[in-house]
């Protein structure tokens, strides 16, 4: 057989617990509570809360009960009531919706001054570059090639013997 526990069957150990199993479950099932420890301890809990839930005994009703209630249910009831009634005790009825603007006002105003303080970002000191194309380049190139050899030094000697 295998554990109720480990296939998630809480519902067999549930009915095994308040007797509702026949006698061939109910015995195949006694055999297998008595040598699994975790089933035994779901047993004996869910026995535990039986028996307390039969102990318990409710409180008498009222006479006025019935005429009570349904006044309850007719009240209407807004969710900010709702809300506040906890506070209602401490006098705060009128304090927590001013602590909520002043929340609202408080958190506007940080992010509103946290885009106006952006610091600027910064300044580029480097020189922009142009794309250019192959020929474009090799042209430059070329023309620096050119102007590096306008900018030698001539020599007085290799002047002279070239002549």
């Amino acid at each position: 057989m295998k554990c109720p526990m480990e296939t998630r069957e809480y519902e067999v150990l549930l009915a095994y617990s308040s007797h509702k199993l026949d006698a061939a479950e109910q015995s195949l099932l006694d055999g297998h509570v008595e040598s699994c420890p975790a089933c035994r301890e779901f047993v004996l809990a869910q026995r535990a809360v039986c028996d307390a839930l039969d102990a318990w005994e409710a409180g008498p009703v009222t006479a006025d009960f019935d005429r009570r209630l349904f006044r309850r249910i007719d009240e209407r009831v807004s969710w900010f009531d709702r809300v506040v009634r906890p506070f209602q005790w401490f006098g705060f009825r009128h304090v927590v919706p001013i602590a909520a603007s002043a929340g609202v006002v408080l958190m506007a105003g940080l992010l509103l001054q946290r885009t106006a303080v952006m610091p600027p970002g910064p300044e580029r000191d480097t020189a922009q570059m142009e794309a250019l194309q192959p020929e474009q380049l090799e042209r430059a190139l070329d023309e620096m090639d050119a102007l590096s050899q306008l900018s030698r030094p001539v020599h007085a000697d290799g002047a002279d013997s070239a002549m």
